[in-house]
């Protein structure tokens, strides 16, 4: 295998990337989650350090190991991409991961193309799953409800999760997690502003009115070609019960897992402390289940053995569905 840094044109704003070129006939574009993460799904926290959380960087060593080139790349305004991060909006997002699938299918003419999307990435990768290029698609952390849906389910987990002393002290300063919620997303939506700053810190907020109005159902809904969904059963970021609505959604085969107490970057969270453990948590990596599971999944449909009629087992969280 060999790696490449490329350059990625998308409606004039300069994408960085790279690429693995492995020897087996099928390639993969790996498309990162929310926030400012860059093509190994790293991001940098205010102040500076940077939490290495690794998923597309483990997802694609899976994927190289199992002989599938693979395609990832920094998002707009990160790393080495241009753009403006705080001002690009989800329908930014989806233009430049149209652009890196251009540019693999260009790049491997005639092979068979994955999109391996992760988070906020799954929910592009099921928009681009009716590109005629498209053999199947990988949803990694993936919601099948509204953002701000979402949002309020990741509230309700907060709140029921907060230590003692500080539900102690949010009482005594009659703070509401719900409320204050509410409140800053009332500022953002009647505001028509691209950026704005909440309790000190910029934030984007044009991406994240697309993301409480953005409804990924009817995307799922039009998905004809494989489907692999794989969530942890500890995600505090998405619910993962969701694998369950994309197995009634889509129409194509279908293989679903949600696995142990894993969260939202497969690392375990026996705690469920969600995003507030992730520094501790990614001192471990990516678990070796997911990778096996994505890796198994690529064999099975697109190998030299593959068995391409699909057979159908119950849903349970510890069992694959398959339609």
């Amino acid at each position: 295998m060999t790696d490449e840094t490329v350059g990625i044109d998308s409606n004039g704003c300069s994408l960085a990337g790279t690429f693995t070129e492995a020897a087996n006939p099928v390639a993969a574009l790996l498309i990162p989650g929310s926030g400012r993460v860059n093509r190994d799904s790293d991001v940098r926290l205010p102040g500076g350090p940077m939490l290495r959380t690794g998923v597309t960087r483990a997802v694609a060593e899976a994927l190289g190991k199992a002989r599938v080139s693979t395609l990832r790349y920094d998002k707009r305004g990160v790393g080495d991409s241009g753009g403006d991060f705080l001002r690009a909006g989800m329908d930014d997002g989806l233009a430049d991961a149209q652009a890196a699938l251009t540019w693999l299918a260009d790049r491997t003419a005639g092979l068979p193309l994955l999109i391996v999307g992760h988070s906020e990435g799954a929910w592009y990768a099921a928009q681009l799953a009716a590109d005629p290029h498209v053999a199947g698609v990988v949803l990694l952390s993936a919601a099948a409800r509204p953002g701000g849906d979402i949002l309020a389910w990741q509230a309700e987990q907060l709140a029921t999760r907060l230590p003692l002393p500080v539900k102690l002290a949010l009482r005594v300063l009659r703070t509401n997690v719900h409320r204050l919620q509410r409140r800053n997303l009332e500022r953002i939506t009647t505001s028509g502003d691209a950026e704005m700053r909440l309790q000190g810190q910029r934030v984007n907020a044009r991406w994240t009115r697309d993301f409480v109005a953005y409804d990924p159902a009817p995307a799922l809904a039009r998905i004809a070609v494989p489907v692999l969904a794989i969530t942890g059963g500890g995600d505090l970021q998405v619910p993962p019960e969701d694998v369950d609505t994309i197995a009634r959604l889509v129409h194509g085969p279908f293989q679903g897992h949600i696995v142990a107490d894993l969260n939202h970057l497969f690392r375990p969270d026996p705690r469920s402390l969600g995003p507030k453990g992730y520094r501790r948590a990614i001192r471990q990596p990516v678990n070796t289940q997911v990778l096996e599971l994505l890796s198994t999944w690529v064999a099975h449909q697109w190998g030299p053995r593959a068995r391409r009629a699909p057979t159908t087992t119950p849903w349970s969280a510890t069992a694959s569905t398959r339609r």
